[in-house]
């Protein structure tokens, strides 16, 4: 505002004046309000989010009912089942228990113990005539009973042979003593099911060594933890060069899932704990194998050096450290679209509106998926003489993503186009369009080939293991034990990809891989060792 001498003495001027003066402060008050408004929107969104991991639901179920709010039709929308099942792996059992009457039949591999009931002799007589009755039949009825899992003491007698002749002439009676098997520990105590009982208790059940300890305890036999920490470390570097070999193999597919979750290590002298990474990195159908990685730290250098040799189709979440990855040229980036409906899921308590209208047609995305997944069922089913090859599954996928999934996308980017412009800046609905725009290109990749998936829950469910393991274990004692946890995860995840038992599969290659030569490894690949047992079983 001028100086009192510097204003205009025409009254019209000075009441112009005092009209852009307010007006100017109007406009200031309405941007702050807009603003303030915006950070109270953030806020309240963050709080839901945090409230919502710790006392909420854990599936992102989205209602289309809740349409009806903003006055759109509902008629057509059916829950959205479908990314809650594409996240959780199976399909979505309701709440409402369906009670069947009578008893489902008890596995037939389990072994059956026969325990006869029979009558007494004086029971057998008649009571009418006094004879003794004849039997006529019998009424057989199953129990499932548990017997607990026992340790055992395996005894290696080592018999020795010398020669009595040359004793009697007091030369060298050549003494010779039967040798015993490799013991995946040399002149350890445990043997390859114990150990493999251990890894697969704490890696694959989540149960801390301590616990473990009184589990033995209860047997009455006394194995500390540490010991057992030992034996871990023993498996993990017997091990290193099977995992290694699953890497390469992983390393050649077409398309590579990948994601990383914090583990805490303890750092020495201090205390407390830092936070490493685990990464995950999922092969293709021809190489369907899960390997671990450990890092230190979230570095771009982890998953850089991991991938340094691979070509292809790489699909992760938007972690800048994978840019430098795609720069090069040799990796495509294929990007989540279960990453970028959660954004919306989370905005909706703040624009139910625009949420609601988001997952409605991410959710049509996800039926063209469930489209081309019964219509490659009903051709197997079909044809039961001949399997569906992976070609002609990815030509269904691909014709169905390009007929209905490309519109549908054109859609959606017109619809992000036009709300981004609308939405108030700074808030969830604003954050959640912008990340889907950076990432459009990448989001789009998945249609151009049959093989590629929508979204990257397959990495996700396998990091799963690791923060399901960190709430119990709480941290690795070092940078090597992490390390370690990684390698044996990697064979656990494998065996489990192809329904092995993990513990039986452990067993297995622990009792063997000592003695087999660094060419034969292949052989204890889960697949192939999947194979070779069943031909066995011929």
């Amino acid at each position: 505002m001028p100086d009192a001498d510097q204003l205009p003495d025409d009254p019209k001027l000075l009441k112009e004046m005092i009209a852009q003066r307010d007006a100017a402060i109007e406009q200031v008050k309405q941007e702050a309000a807009q603003r303030i408004e915006a950070m109270e929107l953030k806020h309240k969104a963050e709080m839901d989010a945090v409230l919502r991991r710790f006392y909420g639901p854990r599936s992102e179920r989205f209602d289309p009912r809740q349409l009806l709010l903003f006055g759109l039709r509902v008629d057509t929308m059916p829950l959205d089942t479908s990314a809650i099942e594409e996240a959780a792996g199976e399909k979505l059992a309701t709440r409402r228990v369906r009670h069947k009457h009578g008893r489902g039949h008890l596995p037939d591999h389990l072994p059956r113990i026969t325990i006869e009931h029979d009558l007494t002799d004086e029971e057998k007589k008649c009571p009418c005539c006094g004879n003794a009755r004849h039997r006529i039949g019998q009424e057989v009825s199953e129990q499932l009973e548990y017997i607990p899992a026992s340790l055992k003491v395996l005894k290696h007698v080592r018999f020795k042979y010398a020669c009595r002749q040359c004793e009697a002439n007091a030369l060298n009676p050549q003494i010779e003593v039967a040798t015993k098997t490799p013991q995946p520990i040399e002149k350890g105590l445990p043997g390859p099911g114990l150990i493999a009982y251990v890894i697969t208790s704490k890696l694959g059940d989540h149960l801390p060594l301590y616990r473990l300890e009184r589990i033995f305890a209860r047997q009455k036999v006394d194995v500390a933890r540490s010991t057992m920490c030992s034996w871990e470390f023993a498996a993990a570097e017997l091990v290193g060069l099977l995992v290694k070999l699953m890497g390469e193999r992983v390393r050649k597919s077409k398309v590579i899932h990948t994601d990383d979750t914090r583990v805490p290590v303890q750092a020495p002298g201090t205390g407390t704990c830092r936070s490493g990474r685990i990464w995950a990195y999922i092969g293709d159908r021809d190489n369907p194998y899960i390997v671990y990685d450990y890092t230190p730290d979230r570095t771009r250098a982890g998953p850089a050096n991991w991938l340094a040799q691979f070509k292809g189709y790489l699909q992760a979440d938007a972690y800048g450290g994978y840019d430098g990855i795609y720069n090069k040229g040799d990796c495509v980036e294929v990007a989540c679209w279960a990453h970028a409906r959660r954004k919306f899921f989370d905005a909706q308590d703040t624009d139910g509106r625009r949420a609601a209208e988001m997952l409605t047609m991410v959710r049509e995305l996800y039926l063209v998926e469930h489209q081309a997944a019964e219509k490659i069922a009903a051709l197997a089913t079909a044809a039961p003489a001949r399997t569906v090859t992976s070609e002609q599954a990815d030509a269904i996928r691909h014709e169905l993503r390009q007929e209905h999934s490309a519109p549908m996308l054109a859609m959606i980017k017109a619809w992000l186009d036009a709300e981004g412009q609308l939405v108030l800046p700074r808030s969830p609905m604003a954050a959640a369009i912008t990340y889907t725009l950076n990432q459009w290109d990448a989001l789009c990749t998945y249609t151009t080939q049959g093989f590629l998936a929508i979204d990257n829950n397959a990495a996700e469910r396998a990091m799963k293991r690791v923060a399901l393991g960190r709430k119990n274990w709480l941290f690795a004692g070092n940078d090597r034990a992490a390390a370690h946890a990684a390698t044996l995860y990697s064979l656990i995840a494998s065996a489990e990809r192809h329904g092995l038992d993990p513990q039986a599969y452990l067993t297995s290659v622990l009792a063997k891989i000592a003695t087999t030569p660094i060419t034969q490894l292949d052989q204890f690949l889960p697949d192939v060792w999947k194979r070779d047992q069943a031909n066995d079983a011929r």
